[in-house]
């Protein structure tokens, strides 16, 4: 069975979408990014993990990715223990998380239909079906109307909707977003938060890391909090808390 299948076949059973128990990060001897973490997050929720810059939400977004490894402790996302994930599945891994970065890493020669299109042809998906699931994508997102624009033709908050649009395409299980709105205006901001409220509901698990306290006290998810490399608050319906 070649690792993709069985990847995906995770994503369908049990209700647990990430494990992790007493995880720890150390850079150096003097740097320990993330202390003991003991964190579940169900297949289908939405939830905010906050903290001051330096508190750990970067590293912990690296390790679902698998972009680094942990110092201690274990993860399991899809139901697989990463620390036994060959390398030659980790690609898989990537491609049931849609991933969205606060400083969009758009595609400027690429129009929004190319942009959002690209994932799909390298994973070897059929041009009917790219044909056939962009242009419900970018409506979707609001951008049924700017398929052919290049991103220096768009606003900021039109590029985040270009990124949601990338993350979502391939019909991932889980959708991560770094900082989405940190580059955007508060109402814009908004907008693009209820966009992955929407994706949430349709049944794709959201995780947002931020530090934008204003919406995530609005959008009364679960919040977990990050202080110095610690979980010290994790909440249904939640609000941000400031640790220092």
């Amino acid at each position: 069975m070649t690792p993709g299948p069985s990847l995906l076949k995770a994503t369908k059973v049990g209700c647990r979408m990430i494990e992790i128990y007493h995880l720890y990060k150390q850079y150096s001897r003097d740097v320990v990014a993330l202390r003991d973490i003991n964190l579940v997050i169900d297949r289908g929720e939405f939830a905010f993990i906050v903290g001051s810059s330096g508190a750990g939400k970067s590293t912990l977004l690296k390790l679902f990715l698998q972009e680094i490894k942990p110092s201690r402790g274990s993860i399991k996302i899809f139901g697989r223990d990463l620390s036994r994930l060959k390398s030659r599945e980790v690609p898989y891994l990537r491609r049931n998380i849609g991933m969205v970065f606060q400083d969009f890493r758009l595609l400027e020669d690429r129009n929004v239909y190319e942009n959002v299109s690209f994932s799909m042809r390298v994973t070897g998906v059929p041009i009917r079906e790219i044909r056939k699931r962009v242009p419900l994508t970018l409506e979707l997102v609001g951008l049924k109307d700017k398929a052919f624009k290049k991103p220096d033709e768009l606003s900021g908050g039109e590029k985040q909707r270009i990124c949601l649009a990338r993350a979502i395409i391939n019909r991932p299980a889980m959708v991560i977003a770094d900082e989405p709105t940190g580059n955007l205006d508060p109402v814009t901001a908004m907008e693009i938060l209820n966009l992955l409220h929407e994706i949430n509901i349709r049944g794709t698990t959201v995780i947002v890391a931020t530090h934008a306290q204003e919406l995530v006290d609005r959008m009364k998810k679960r919040v977990i909090v990050l202080d110095q490399g610690r979980i010290i608050s994790d909440q249904e319906r939640g609000v941000y808390i400031n640790a220092r």
